[in-house]
């Protein structure tokens, strides 16, 4: 299930299709979606693709790397100790991180950066004074070029700037997921709007952890039962 906050509210609850619908995220998505990989970079152009050796060393090699994941899994669940029982992890809930940094829409943008700063975050998610979700902060954003004044530009352009409120740079609405969601339904999401993460709000719309890209991968690597397939 997925949320869209703004600076009105909640504005939209529903599925990942649904979410897909909303027009202030598909215009995010369309804005920030990656670029897909050039067709002639595909394998069936390659002119190594068609060398018999080329393919012969490639199967070896992928064969050889499946081999050592199998082992690696192996090992893991051997060192386990007796009795232990590890379930997959399937929901945003078993990834998301629960310790999370939020700044006010009324910060200015200099102390709001500083805070970014302090705890090496490249993102946060905005309340309002009430402490509702109204947007998220993007490190990326603010350090976007058409948004910094120019290094020829006055020192008090660069402290007018400095002094705009988070609310100004702030990206909204913004989308947010909940505890029970999939976790490949939060990676599509990621993959569509380019985005980090999303906040992660509860049924009452309260804040309650943050889900990126680094915590899944933080799973992946960390927790061999991670069901991804099935």
């Amino acid at each position: 299930m997925f949320a869209v906050f703004s600076r009105s509210g909640q504005i939209f609850s529903g599925t990942l299709e649904d979410l897909g619908q909303v027009e202030p995220i598909a215009a995010l998505a369309r804005s920030r979606r990656l670029a897909r990989f050039d067709s002639r970079f595909s394998p069936s152009s390659d002119p190594s693709a068609s060398s018999p050796t080329f393919n012969t060393k490639a199967a070896a090699i992928g064969q050889g790397q499946d081999a050592l994941h199998r082992d690696a899994l192996a090992a893991y669940t051997q060192a386990k100790p007796p009795g232990t029982q590890r379930q997959p992890l399937t929901r945003v809930a078993d990834i998301m991180s629960l310790r999370v940094l939020s700044v006010s829409d009324a910060m200015t943008l200099e102390a709001a950066w500083a805070v970014l700063d302090s705890h090496a975050l490249g993102q946060a998610p905005v309340l309002d004074p009430e402490g509702h979700l109204v947007g998220l902060l993007l490190r990326s954003d603010l350090m976007a070029p058409d948004r910094l004044p120019s290094a020829q530009a006055h020192p008090l352009v660069w402290k007018a700037h400095l002094l705009q409120r988070v609310a100004d740079a702030m990206l909204s609405p913004v989308p947010a997921v909940a505890p029970q969601t999939d976790i490949r339904r939060l990676a599509q999401v990621l993959l569509d709007t380019g985005l980090p993460g999303l906040p992660v709000v509860d049924d009452e719309a309260r804040l309650v952890g943050f889900a990126g890209r680094s915590d899944i991968l933080r799973a992946v690597i960390a927790d061999p039962p991670l069901d991804l397939w099935t």
